[in-house]
């Protein structure tokens, strides 16, 4: 009859049972306490009482509480004058004992992996009085192991690696299993380990449960993974020991043991002779049963006649080699290429060199394919010179393009006219020579990029561009122009011999010795004899040489108040506008601010901001201040009329300090001022030159 695990561990329950039971007999201790005991008012004999030493066996399976053993004592008659309590771990949860006759039963399933013993305490009491007959005394109840618990692998399931083609005897990766049963009684806790599945690959050593390689040259290309299953056995291994499973994934890693091969001995690739320098021509990869590291590659060009024109990179992420251009192709210079390209693992284990060698070459022939190309130049830039001076349709310069293709179409010739908008020149649409269409101006446009086409006759479509740069030479046809307008200023008591203005000139040609002016008064100034002109050649200095003479007081009739009139003479003056030259009200009002008002008739170049008002002071000052500042104004104000005008200030106040104010009194002093230049302003002029001026024979240096 074969036996189930339950009812297995249920046979060794009862027969445990059995052997502790009929031991317990042999090992019974009667020890003796021989304490005196004394109680209050007399005196007792010394008594003692007997106990057992007891052991339970774990898992007790049965429906009636468990006999653990019995306590008894040396004064206990059996007359029942005697009860015994139990206390400590478990006591009454777990164990109870029998007061009358001392006998402890477990009421529950004991386990010991959960608690190995119990410590308790008994003690016999006198029924009657309820007082202690002999000391407490302390003892223990072990729980007996049983096999009952399989091995366990805590850390299943396991995964580990090795290299391929790892000789016998590699060691793997170590599995462990642990019992939980007490390792110091009998073999329920000894385990052995066996492999199940997994050989002949792999082997186990039963007793340190390490896996190592059992076969030799096992190659990660034909099978890279194995699945194992261990096993661990209690009781040594032994029929009826108890076991558990795990498994184990080994993983063969890779190692370089493949040489790259070329699927093919020879390729051939077609490419138009248009492709762009550094476009991709091909694509090949030589192929490597390895991975990671062990399959990058390494390609090159060892021989052919395109060593110069193609280069091989590689690809790293496909570990393809690319075929790439790097110059030109013509398909009329050379219409076909050969190559000899090799492949070889850029890391190599020299364990495995004897399977090599790891490299392998290729042939590549690339055929070049015609294009329909546009015309070519013979020259990337042309560049040409003609003179300003050049008389429409002069020939500047011949250009030149011809079609490469094998049909050699013939070229026809245009401008580009958007880099010639002004249409300065013509080019022969066959011949190629270019000629001013326009008169040309150097100092306008100095060099002209003009960018000329060259077109297939039988296909317009194909058009090749050449550029052209002319220089226009220079030829002396500006004349010198002053650097800026000139406006002088001189002090009447200027020293003769002052230099009051530098003059410059600008020539818009460009002479290559550079320019070289001479100055000259013009023939109207020549006659001036108050200035002259000195020539240094670039810079022109205008000496004042000044004569000066003595003014003599004119003679005027005494009753005519200067002050109060006005002298006339033929000009006419500004007419209505003149009455905008001044504001009397301005005079009579101090208060009143004149606005600057603009002239009609000419441009004013500088705004002056707005004068400040005045504040009231005493009149002598205030008109004294007032009339100076008009003056002031009226001296540079660019708004004032050009022509002389004679203004009459009407009201002075009263008591005025401030004399005449009339400009005309000045001639009774003997004032320094000249006025002889009157003369020179022509005839409008000419009324006040008679009133100031002097005769020749006043002069004097």
């Amino acid at each position: 009859m074969k036996l189930g695990k339950v009812e297995f561990c249920h046979f060794l329950q009862i027969i445990a049972l059995f052997l502790c039971l009929s031991g317990m007999s042999q090992t019974e201790l009667s020890r003796s306490r021989s304490k005196p005991y004394f109680q209050s008012g007399r005196s007792r004999t010394k008594r003692s009482w007997v106990w057992n030493q007891f052991f339970v066996l774990e898992e007790y399976m049965g429906t009636d509480p468990l006999y653990v053993g019995k306590l008894h004592s040396d004064v206990d008659k059996g007359d029942g004058s005697i009860k015994y309590i139990l206390s400590g771990e478990g006591a009454s949860s777990i164990f109870i004992i029998d007061e009358n006759t001392g006998d402890i039963h477990a009421t529950k399933r004991l386990d010991r992996e959960e608690q190995a013993y119990y410590t308790l305490r008994a003690q016999a009491l006198d029924r009657l009085t309820n007082k202690p007959v002999e000391p407490e005394s302390e003892f223990v109840i072990k729980i007996q192991d049983i096999n009952d618990n399989e091995p366990k692998f805590l850390d299943g399931p396991y995964t580990a690696g090795v290299p391929e083609m790892s000789p016998v005897g590699t060691s793997v990766v170590q599995v462990t299993a642990t019992d939980a049963d007490d390792p110091t009684y009998g073999n329920s806790a000894r385990v052995v380990y066996s492999i199940l599945q997994g050989q002949p690959y792999f082997s186990v050593e039963p007793k340190t449960g390490i896996i190592k390689t059992a076969l030799p040259n096992m190659d990660r290309e034909a099978k890279d993974q194995y699945l194992l299953v261990i096993q661990a056995k209690d009781m040594v291994g032994q029929n009826g020991g108890l076991s558990g499973t795990t498994s184990v994934t080994v993983t063969l890693t890779d190692v370089n043991d493949n040489p790259p091969r070329f699927p093919r001995r020879s390729y051939q690739y077609n490419v138009p002779e248009s492709l762009p320098v550094a476009s991709v021509v091909a694509r090949l990869k030589a192929a490597d049963a390895d991975m990671g590291p062990n399959a990058e590659m390494e390609y090159k060009i060892v021989d052919g006649d395109g060593l110069g024109v193609f280069k091989v990179l590689v690809d790293k992420e496909t570990q393809e080699g690319i075929i790439t251009i790097q110059k030109e192709l013509d398909y009329e210079a050379k219409a076909s290429y050969t190559l000899r390209i090799e492949a070889a693992n850029k890391q190599v284990d020299p364990r495995f060199l004897s399977l090599g060698p790891f490299s392998d070459m290729t042939t590549v022939k690339i055929i070049v394919e015609d294009v329909d190309e546009p015309p070519v130049f013979t020259s990337r830039l042309y560049t040409m010179v003609v003179s300003e001076a050049a008389k429409v349709g002069t020939v500047i310069g011949t250009v030149a393009a011809h079609d490469p293709d094998a049909s050699n179409s013939p070229v026809r010739y245009s401008i580009d006219r958007n880099t010639d908008l002004e249409r300065y020149f013509n080019i022969d649409a066959n011949s190629g020579v270019i000629t001013t269409a326009k008169p040309l101006d150097r100092e306008t446009n100095a060099v002209h990029n003009i960018t000329v086409l060259a077109m297939e006759s039988q296909n317009p479509s194909q058009i090749g561009r050449g550029y052209v740069a002319i220089t226009i030479l220079d030829i002396n046809d500006n004349a010198p122009e002053f650097a800026m307008d000139y406006e002088t200023t001189v002090c009447e008591n200027a020293e003769p011999g002052q230099v009051i203005q530098r003059i410059s000139a600008v020539d818009k040609d460009d002479p290559p010795s550079g320019h070289q002016f001479s100055f000259s008064l013009a023939g109207e100034a020549a006659n001036n004899h108050n200035f002259t002109l000195q020539d240094n050649k670039v810079l022109v200095l205008l000496i004042v040489t000044m004569r000066r003479r003595k003014k003599e007081p004119l003679v005027f009739d005494e009753e005519r108040d200067i002050r109060e009139n006005i002298v006339r003479y033929d000009d006419e003056g500004g007419g209505e506008e003149d009455t905008e030259a001044f504001d009397m009200a301005a005079l009579r009002n101090l208060n009143i601010i004149r606005d600057t008002k603009t002239r009609r008739d000419v441009t004013p170049e500088i705004q002056f901001l707005s004068r400040p008002s005045f504040k009231s002071i005493p009149d002598n000052v205030i008109f004294r201040e007032f009339i100076w500042e008009r003056l002031k104004e009226a001296d540079v104000d660019p708004c004032a009329p050009p022509y002389d005008s004679l203004q009459t200030y009407a009201f002075e106040g009263n008591g005025s300090v401030a004399e005449s104010l009339s400009s005309l009194d000045s001639i009774s002093s003997n004032s320094d001022q000249n006025y002889d230049y009157l003369s020179d302003w022509g005839p409008r002029f000419k009324r006040l030159a008679d009133m100031y001026g002097t005769g020749p024979e006043n002069l004097y240096s």
